[in-house]
């Protein structure tokens, strides 16, 4: 498994926008081949932002990889740049392999 997560500091005053751009989206993921679980995740409160992830489950490396280079990814990422940027920065990307899966 693979878990992929991209995170995202946001200034408070573009959290309400945020949030509904995220959860009003189109989502592309149910139709990729190796894709597991995605969670939509809010952080921690800081002075000058809120800290918001993303925390894709893929079946292997792989899988995300080919997620990345699906018409699909690049219908779910069409119009990042055409909009009101939201973020205090770019997202910071981070890939995890798993090495131990514990499931009720």
């Amino acid at each position: 498994m693979y878990i992929a997560m991209n995170r995202f500091r946001i200034p408070p005053e573009n959290e309400q926008e945020f949030r509904e751009r995220w959860l009003g989206r189109e989502v592309h993921l149910r139709t990729v081949p190796g894709f597991v679980s995605f969670q939509f995740l809010k952080g921690p409160t800081h002075e000058d932002y809120i800290l918001y992830a993303s925390h894709t489950v893929w079946e292997s490396y792989e899988a995300f990889v080919g997620w990345t280079q699906s018409e699909q990814f690049r219908a779910a990422h069409a119009h990042a740049g055409n909009r009101k940027p939201l973020m205090a920065g770019p997202p910071v990307f981070e890939g995890f392999e798993v090495l131990q899966n514990i499931e009720n």
